[in-house]
């Protein structure tokens, strides 16, 4: 990742300035005075009053007053009456005030009227109006409010043909075909629906945002988290944001601030929308293959709300397995001058292989998924008891009692369901109960997770069963773990294995159990004993993973032989915030090459078998609205915008369970991804720990390295393990995703879909070498890093063949150290939209 951004100034002030939305939430505009003659004195009645550039005005009355109230105010106050001059005054937005008109008598002159044809496309005038309007029509302008939501998420298959009705696979369930929908134009098949009531509520001041789930009902899925995931909050897009997240892509706005310079845009049309009188505009991309839509816009006169937008994302733009994806929302003023979206229709066509419109008798199936939203019962500007909103959770599951019943969903759900849905619920649940069934989704569930299930066990993972290094050869591996038939809450695992060089068996056990799921508190126990690679990062390949056994540069004969007694307590607090109280008792032997000598005063060093410690450690970790999805053990982030913090402080005991060693450790690390909008994203990670105490060196930091040919991003890629040792060090991680910034504009580039990426990385420590190495001796090719930080960079290419990333490496720092490369060439499977 680069240490600093390249100096693409036109990209970076526009991206500034797509990026400089208004940050002061919008506010009412009171203004009340009193029109009169200035030579008399004498009020004026019906004088028209009105903010300039604008259709919010009103008239005095007979005593001359006036008032006028609203959130689309403008800069100026004009009153004009016939007779009289025009008169302008300045206005204070956002603020009540008192403006007073002293009108003087006009002459009449009759002056030569001009006719000029317009100079600027008359798309760009409505443009202004709608940017200018973005504040006061976004709903966040509101001191509060609430609605209720309904979503409706479905997942059909589609390219069903008659030859795939035929497959010997369906033999079994040949009877879903019957729901096959022939009327689009890829016939499809219902699979997967999910229906969720909720009602939102919001606050301005303190800012709360929260979701209660009254009810959820899910074809197939019985889970809190897909509960969550289907409610209102997890997937509303915001039109009035100038980039939306879609896919993990940040798309432009058509009504971003910048917006021209990614659109071309057209007045086509004005006509009544409902109560509305609407303008209708026209937008496409500049360019091919930006991640910008086409579509239309009605947008309200007066007010420049949006209301009703339909897009899809433009033939070409860099996005995989997106055939189509058309959005329409519908937004409706529910009070005077309160507009909130009612309606939001969307349909996304996924398929692995793209779509080319030409014949092919290979159809591969794929996917549609749709969601429909409808909201209403809308309250407005009325705030509820503090109490109401209290808590951190933006996501409530409290359902209704009656909410697993059919007839409140035939009462409550705000659109009937058609005859084909209500038809899925009963197609899935039949298809559950065929065993052939059940087991095409075992297979399909082996491939995903590595775990095939047997009943109440799942045997895996598969790919460990073979592996191989320098110290045990060929290494056979059987494992496996309870299965959610077995328990929802306790889950039982273990493995066995057996090196065919060194003649030795290794084994794990263990598992953990749920105290309650709400809050999330876990307690887990776990014995080990087996060979790991000390010096390699959380998100390497394990040890007995076949493919690194494989793809290496360096043989692997620096293990370590760990036995391990493992306990902990997880508390998860509330969403994003956790700590893990942990104990660990660590008994570790030096395997291959790698050997622990002492040092002895006058004679030759002394070997040690092994050291002994005893750890207690606590973990916290904050990561602010972060979202998740889960399983009933583990979870998956979903991501959040904000920083991740992470602390880590572990304290060693001396003489407990025969421990050898007594230090203090504390690692802090702040991890980011922050969008660029039209630039990709952004990635970084700081960290930065201290060890107090004399310890010996697999006790010390030591940084991260790679010596296999896969790209590891948590990794010092051009570093050998156990190269650099540290008692403190701070380390910073860098990368740009520029998800084809620049390759997008080279026509053969624009045809591969290719997107660049850079890294850098460093990382500076200290070590106090004599002092470690009074404990253990220090072996050939170990280093501090007392010559200056050490660094090394990156370019690489993503989405090869869509699903390859392959990146040049430069070391920059310590190229004279031996067996080191100075570049290379490192790959890693990218699967990513």
């Amino acid at each position: 990742m680069p240490a600093a951004l390249p100096t693409q100034v036109g990209n970076m002030v526009l991206f500034l300035l797509l990026c400089c939305a208004s940050s002061a939430l919008a506010q009412t505009t009171r203004v009340t005075g009193r029109v009169y003659d200035s030579v008399t004195g004498e009020p004026l009645p019906f004088v028209n009053i009105a903010f300039l550039n604008s259709r919010i005005g009103t008239t005095s009355n007979m005593d001359g007053s006036y008032m006028l109230e609203t959130f689309y105010a403008t800069d100026s106050l004009r009153a004009t009456f016939v007779g009289y001059v025009p008169m302008t005054v300045k206005v204070k937005r956002d603020q009540s005030q008192r403006i007073d008109f002293a009108l003087r008598e006009s002459k009449v002159d009759l002056e030569e009227m001009v006719v000029r044809a317009p100079t600027e496309n008359p798309a760009f005038t409505i443009l202004r109006r709608v940017i200018a309007h973005k504040p006061v029509n976004n709903r966040e302008k509101l001191s509060a409010y609430e609605f209720a939501a309904y979503n409706k998420v479905e997942f059909d298959l589609n390219n069903i043909t008659e030859e795939f009705t035929q497959k010997k696979l369906f033999k079994h369930f040949a009877f879903i075909f019957d729901n096959i929908d022939s009327s689009d134009a890829k016939p499809y098949l219902p699979i997967f629906m999910t229906e969720t009531l909720s009602e939102v509520y919001y606050r301005q001041k303190p800012r709360t945002r929260r979701e209660v789930i009254r009810g959820t009902k899910v074809s197939g899925i019985e889970n809190e988290s897909v509960s969550q995931f289907m409610g209102d909050m997890y997937q509303n897009v915001n039109i009035y944001e100038n980039f939306l997240l879609i896919f993990g892509k940040n798309f432009v706005s058509p009504i971003a601030d910048g917006g021209r310079g990614f659109y071309d845009y057209y007045l086509t049309d004005s006509a009544w929308v409902g109560r509305n009188w609407c303008y209708r505009l026209e937008f496409k991309p500049k360019r091919v293959q930006e991640l910008a839509f086409q579509g239309t816009l009605w947008i309200a006169d007066t007010s420049y709300a949006v209301r009703i937008i339909e897009a899809g994302i433009a033939e070409g733009a860099n996005l995989n397995y997106v055939q189509a994806f058309r959005v329409r929302q519908e937004y409706e003023e529910v009070a005077h001058e309160v507009w909130m979206l009612t309606r939001d229709e969307l349909v996304v066509d996924l398929n692995v292989i793209r779509d080319t419109g030409k014949p092919n008798k290979n159809v591969v199936q794929g996917f549609y998924g749709r969601r429909t939203a409808t909201y209403k019962d809308f309250v407005i500007g009325q705030l509820r008891d503090d109490a109401y909103y209290a808590g951190v959770d933006e996501v409530v599951i409290a359902r209704d009692p009656d909410s697993e019943s059919s007839t409140y969903w035939e009462e409550n759900r705000h659109v009937p369901l058609t005859e084909k849905e209500t038809a899925i619920y009963h197609m899935v649940d039949t298809m559950k109960t065929i065993p052939q069934f059940r087991t095409y989704v075992d297979i399909v569930s082996t491939i995903v997770t590595g775990y095939y299930p047997k009943g109440m066990v799942e045997i895996g993972p598969y790919f460990t069963t073979l592996s191989f290094n320098q110290v045990e050869g060929a290494r056979l591996r059987l494992g496996g773990r309870t299965s959610n038939a077995f328990s929802k809450n306790v889950e039982f695992e273990g493995y066995m294995a057996y090196g065919l060089r060194d003649d030795e068996v290794k084994y794990g056990l263990g598992g953990r159990a749920f105290i309650t799921k709400e809050p999330r508190q876990l307690v887990g126990l776990y014995f080990k004993r087996d060979i790991e690679q000390l010096g390699q990062s959380q998100n390497a390949f394990r040890e007995d993973n076949l493919l690194s056994s494989v793809f290496r540069r360096n043989p692997a004969n620096r293990l370590t032989m760990t036995e391990e007694v493992r306990t902990y307590y997880e508390r998860e607090w509330f969403t994003g915030f956790s700590n893990m109280l942990l104990f660990r008792h660590r008994i570790m032997a030096p395997r291959g090459i790698l050997v622990y000598e002492r040092p002895v005063e006058g004679g030759e060093p002394e070997n040690v078998a092994s050291i002994t410690t005893s750890e207690v450690a606590l973990n916290t970790r904050f990561a602010y609205k972060e979202k998740f999805v889960s399983g009933e053990f583990n979870r998956v982030s979903l991501g959040t915008l904000w920083p991740v913090l992470d602390v880590h402080l572990a304290l060693g005991i001396p003489d407990l369970f025969s421990s050898d060693y007594g230090y203090q450790k504390l690692v802090l690390r702040v991890q980011q991804r922050i969008p660029l909008g039209a630039l990709g994203y952004f990635q970084y990670s700081v960290a930065g720990g201290k060890m107090w105490g004399t310890v010996p060196y697999p006790l010390l930091f030591i940084h991260s390295g790679n010596e296999t040919f896969y790209y590891d991003e948590q990794a010092f890629n051009m570093m050998n393990y156990f190269e650099f040792l540290s008692d403190r060090f701070a380390h910073l991680m860098m990368d740009w995703h520029l998800d084809g910034q620049l390759f997008n504009r080279i026509p053969l580039f624009r045809r591969l879909r290719w997107r660049e990426v850079l890294t850098f990385k460093a990382v500076a420590g200290t070590l106090d070498r004599a002092r470690h190495e009074q404990e253990m001796l220090f072996l050939p090719n170990m280093y501090d890093l007392s010559g200056g930080p050490y660094m090394e960079t990156s370019a690489g290419i993503e989405n090869i063949f869509r699903i390859l990333r392959v990146d040049a490496l430069w070391r920059l720092a310590y190229r004279d150290h031996p067996n080191v490369p100075l570049w290379t060439i490192r790959m890693k499977l990218y699967i990513n939209f």
